[in-house]
């Protein structure tokens, strides 16, 4: 049975009239065993795999290598489905008109699986909310999924559907299932499919060379079927009067959760996390309260982890207010480290999005202040991929200056890692 730990970093103290107050809320979980074994019901995976025309043959004979190979990974007893998409979506397998669109692994369904992979020849646009759309509603033909998980490949832009038809199938498709996007080559829109896996709870990155494509897809299918916690929330309190400012998860990367929290009471909320396997994860928590006199405490945010409505772990966030400045001006390192983290990442999608549209100063000062901010906060990652895109002239100071020939490749890899986070240097 997985187990659940959480822990507080903070100052908790203010100063006279100090109204903010900030966290990091470290949860981690162990024993989480495999997707769908873990009594909370059966898992269930989609392999999603492009099939327009640009994928060309050689992209395509690599794409069906890697759906083949994330075939392969799926644990025996698992629901599973392929839909090949291009300007429409469709069912590859199981080959069915109604009832369940998807068939529980074993021998026989994978092998068959494989010979629809197969087939597979590149023809047509690309309407990936269609994909979606039809992902949502297989999962949905399945009654008493627990665990719904897709990888999702594409190699190009979303040009045979409207954005506003994207985003409806990506609000049609949230809180429904996760999905874990990735894009082969250049010529997707990393923005695009960014939206995709923000909203489904996923990640997104570049493969860069089609032969990459398997190796990356085993990861991806191993990853999920060690998942063996189908999904659990963190659930924070906050008392009557005060404003809960932000959660969002800061490690392994940044996440924006703010906006999806759903009311538990009048004083409490639930964010969702989605699946969990054996990992650590860090929040940060921002709670605003009523000032209190010198000398006052209280209890800030109470924040549980919480697994079919049973809480696994908790953490107490907490306020005093001090006359000692040598309290209150205290800095907590690991709240300064996520600070600095989140700002990095917003800083190199700004400074791309200015190169993009030929902004060159804003561009420099904000891929600066990245390179600043990967330095400071120990990013070395960041740092390596932000010294591909810019001359370094002084860390310290954030001095850059854009290369003038920059490898599109690595310009998107950036953009794609500009969320992932290292946790506070020991």
């Amino acid at each position: 049975m997985a187990r659940f730990s959480a822990d507080v970093y903070q100052n908790e103290f203010l100063p006279d009239g100090g109204t903010d107050v900030h966290a990091i809320v470290t949860v981690a979980c162990t024993e989480a065993g495999v997707a769908g074994q873990g009594g909370q019901g059966d898992a269930g995976e989609i392999i999603i795999v492009d099939t327009s025309g640009s994928m060309g043959h050689a992209g395509m004979e690599a794409a069906k290598q890697a759906a083949t190979v994330a075939l392969g990974q799926i644990v025996d007893g698992t629901w599973f489905a392929v839909v090949a998409g291009n300007h429409r979506a469709y069912l590859a397998y199981p080959t069915v008109q109604s009832g369940p669109g998807m068939v529980r692994m074993n021998a026989q369904t994978r092998a068959m699986a494989g010979r629809a992979i197969a087939s597979f020849r590149p023809d047509g646009g690309t309407a990936i909310g269609s994909w979606l759309l039809l992902t949502r509603d297989l999962f949905g033909s399945v009654p008493g999924l627990a665990q719904k998980h897709a990888v999702l490949l594409t190699d190009g832009e979303n040009h045979n559907e409207s954005e506003v038809q994207l985003d409806a199938a990506i609000q049609r498709a949230t809180g429904v299932f996760q999905c874990d996007c990735r894009g082969v080559g250049v010529a997707w829109k990393v923005s695009e499919v960014r939206k995709i896996a923000q909203a489904l709870l996923g990640t997104v990155d570049i493969i860069p060379h089609p032969n990459q494509m398997a190796a990356v897809f085993a990861e991806l299918m191993q990853a999920s079927m060690a998942r063996g916690v189908a999904e659990a929330r963190l659930r924070v309190w906050a008392p009557q009067g005060s404003q809960v400012l932000f959660v969002r998860q800061v490690a392994p990367t940044v996440e924006e959760l703010t906006g999806r929290g759903t009311p538990v009471n009048d004083l409490t909320r639930d964010f969702p996390t989605g699946s969990w396997a054996d990992e650590s994860r860090d929040y940060h928590v921002a709670v605003r309260l009523a000032a209190r006199a010198l000398g006052q405490e209280q209890l800030a945010a109470r924040v549980q982890v919480v697994v079919r409505d049973e809480v696994q772990a908790q953490a107490l966030v907490k306020a005093q207010w001090s006359a000692d400045e040598l309290l209150t001006t205290r800095i907590n390192p690991e709240v300064a480290h996520y600070t600095g983290q989140t700002e990095l990442a917003e800083a190199i999608q700004e400074g791309l999005a200015a190169k993009a549209v030929g902004d060159e100063g804003t561009a420099t000062l904000r891929l600066g202040r990245a390179v600043q901010l990967a330095a400071a906060t120990g990013n070395e990652e960041a740092t390596t991929r932000l010294r591909k895109v810019v001359e370094v002239e002084d860390e310290g100071t954030g001095t850059v200056r854009l290369k003038r020939e920059v490898d599109r490749a690595d310009e998107m890899a950036l953009d794609t890692a500009s969320t992932k986070t290292t946790r506070i240097r020991s």
